[in-house]
C-alpha cells in the first residue's frame, strides 16, 4: 500500500512538471522515451529468440 502511495505521489510530481514544461520539450521527451522503449522491446524479443535451451 505504501508503494502505491509513493508511486502516485511520484506520478503527480512528474505530471505537474510536464504541465509546466513547453509543449515542444514534452513532445521531444515523449519521442525519446518511446524510442527507448521500442529499442528495449526489440532487444528483448531478439534475445529471447536466440537463447539456448538447456
Amino acid at each position: 500500500m505504501l508503494f502505491l502511495v509513493a508511486a502516485l505521489l511520484l506520478f503527480g510530481v512528474v505530471m505537474g512538471t510536464v504541465a509546466h514544461a513547453p509543449f515542444a520539450f514534452t513532445v521531444v521527451a515523449a519521442a525519446v522515451i518511446a524510442a527507448w522503449l521500442g529499442i528495449f522491446a526489440i532487444r528483448e524479443r531478439h534475445g529471447r529468440r536466440h537463447t539456448s535451451t538447456r
